[in-house]
């Protein structure tokens, strides 16, 4: 609950995203610059064309960009804990954006008498809203955990993180849920009204498509034209056998600076079991691996069948 004696402050988790840029130029317009912040907590895995956007929306909006960092890389966070992040659990997101977010804020209420509001851009997913005909008719969507939508299932986890484990409540809105019901194209405003160019991990595949790369072409045919969100360079630990396949078809470079990761994580710990981030058939899947198998057996049948795994909080800031 809202202490009497603190003026609240809306704040809107940015790290790149279209849905949190829309979601924080609506917070601005409804509550004044003055009233919000756009609230950005630095991976260091960022992809540099990241924050290119981050500056030319902040500038847009007409606010700065508040940055906190913690001075980690995700690496560097699981050698402190002796955790690779995986699939089914990431520290990384733990240590450097919730951990952060939660000191942050405190100090907000602490040092200058401000309660936060929090924004989230996080919107229902999208294949289930174009295939679910009642889904998109009912304007009152509720948050839950029981969900078929696993955004709004992590919206609902997200929720109930920050009404429990802060000091005091912190009270989080979702508009892109809550108030948004039909399909929204934040992507097509962002780029076609407000003139600003969507990060180039939302296209490139397209990119890649023009310099002639097959498997980039063959992803434009089928209307994916880059990643899912826009966090941590394509390198996110959360990602599952479609997220790292992409990451291999766009950026290769990339997908083996994350399987020399993983040999270095086991080497230097010494694990009598080779610990993974990705997950096949109930059991660990090196990245080793999992490039060997698509490089003789074809990245095609990856490229297009849907991860199950819970996104990763980051991708929704």
């Amino acid at each position: 609950m809202l202490e009497s004696n603190r003026k609240p402050v809306h704040i809107a988790m940015f790290s790149g995203g279209a849905g949190s840029a829309y979601v924080a130029y609506q917070m601005v317009q409804a509550h004044g610059k003055e009233n919000c912040k756009l609230f950005f907590t630095n991976t260091l895995w960022e992809d540099e064309d990241n924050y290119r956007f981050m500056e030319e929306i902040a500038e847009y909006i007409g606010i700065e960009v508040t940055e906190v960092v913690d001075g980690r890389t995700p690496e560097e966070v699981f050698y402190d804990n002796k955790f690779l992040g995986n699939s089914r659990l990431a520290k990384c997101s733990e240590e450097l954006k919730v951990r952060q977010t939660l000191v942050y804020m405190e100090d907000l209420r602490d040092k200058e008498n401000l309660e936060p509001i929090l924004y989230f851009g996080i919107a229902p997913h999208e294949k289930q809203r174009r295939g679910n005909d009642e889904f998109l008719k009912n304007d009152s969507v509720v948050i839950s955990e029981e969900s078929l939508d696993k955004n709004i299932r992590k919206a609902a986890g997200i929720r109930s993180f920050y009404e429990h484990y802060p000091i005091e409540p912190i009270e989080s809105r979702f508009p892109l849920i809550e108030t948004h019901r039909k399909d929204l194209d934040a992507k097509g405003i962002i780029e076609n009204e407000w003139g600003i160019k969507l990060p180039r991990m939302y296209t490139v595949a397209v990119e890649e498509a023009e310099k002639g790369n097959e498997h980039a072409k063959l992803l434009v045919d089928n209307k994916v034209y880059g990643f899912s969100h826009a966090n941590c360079g394509g390198r996110c630990v959360r990602g599952g056998l479609q997220h790292y396949a992409t990451l291999y078809a766009l950026w290769p470079d990339q997908y083996k600076e994350q399987e020399d990761m993983e040999v270095r994580f086991n080497e230097y710990f010494e694990k009598e079991s080779f610990v993974t981030i990705l997950k096949k058939n109930g059991t660990g899947y090196s990245l080793k691996n999992f490039r060997e198998e698509m490089e003789k057996e074809g990245i095609e049948k990856y490229l297009f069948s849907e991860d199950e795994t819970i996104p990763c909080v980051c991708s929704f800031s």
